[in-house]
């Protein structure tokens, strides 16, 4: 009973990891629609970026994710200017074309990080990474800790700026009547290339947490592939907060099934929960 109790704990804490690494990506695919395979290839750049502030400059992982955060911002427009220019604006197969476009990227990106910091796994070093607090018989990681708060705090802050600001409400609007938007007076590209700018903004801090949980390598945006878009979905696209309970869902089921069934299996849970999700609720737990 404590093994299960400790597990689920675990989970919550893995679940709002996973909601930080995922929000960026309920932005550009569940409110733009664009679809956005290259998600964890930006998410793992931008960890490769904190590890290099880190490395040169020791500078806390989180505050070099906050540095890098413009030009994860400035990233993400000239990305998403070149997929407009290049396949949105021509016509209906711009999803298709899209993938193999950000495909293209997730390799391209990929095959760079391996030139310049090779295949080796790389970390970063803070205080509070490598310690644990102790809560009765439960020993809790603090960098779980650390990136649970901050993913708790970087959704939050999220929703509350789509939902309250001037910027945001725009943003909504775009992903539901995009013809509307333009008949009175406002750009929705301009618009869309700014929320894309957004979604790619907030990984910078999701890199940070990301080499702050455990340290990565270049091809580890094909473990979060899945993940990413199982959360997504899951959620109902678009939706925030259920970005953050669907993450919750998938963190505990995995940290359930490695407790009880071993490491082996974990990995192909998201996967599952995707196929379920759409098999029985294709709008996810707050689509409509």
């Amino acid at each position: 009973m404590d093994l299960l109790l400790g597990a689920v704990v675990l989970g919550v804490l893995l679940g709002c990891f996973y909601a930080a690494v995922s929000v960026g990506l309920s932005v550009s695919f569940g409110l733009l629609d664009v679809p956005h395979v290259a998600h964890p290839a930006f998410l793992v750049l931008a960890s490769y970026g904190v590890y290099q502030l880190n490395e040169s400059y020791d500078i806390d992982p989180l505050l070099a994710g906050l540095a890098i955060t413009p030009l994860f911002f400035l990233f993400g427009l000239l990305a998403y200017r070149v997929y407009y220019e290049t396949f949105e604006r021509r016509g209906s197969d711009a999803g298709v074309r899209g993938i193999a476009f950000f495909f293209g990227i997730a390799f391209i990106i990929e095959v760079l990080i391996i030139m310049q910091f090779g295949v080796d796994q790389r970390s970063v070093s803070a205080t509070y990474i490598g310690k644990s607090w102790r809560f009765g018989e439960f020993r809790i990681p603090i960098r779980q800790l650390v990136a649970f708060a901050v993913a708790l705090g970087l959704t939050v802050l999220l929703a509350v700026y789509l939902s309250k600001t001037f910027m945001g409400r725009a943003i909504r609007a775009v992903a539901q009547d995009e013809e509307a938007l333009r008949l009175m007076g406002a750009n929705p590209v301009r618009i869309k290339q700014f929320a894309f700018g957004i979604a790619t903004a907030v990984l910078g801090i999701a890199g940070a947490l990301l080499i702050i949980v455990a340290p990565v390598e270049p091809t580890l945006d094909r473990a979060y592939i899945g993940r990413t878009f199982c959360v997504v979905v899951m959620a109902g696209l678009g939706s925030i907060s259920g970005t953050l309970i669907a993450a919750i869902i998938l963190g505990v089921a995995e940290s359930i099934v490695l407790t009880m069934f071993g490491a082996s299996w974990a990995p192909a849970i998201s996967f599952a929960m995707l196929l379920g999700v759409l098999a029985v609720r294709p709008q996810g737990l707050l689509g409509r």
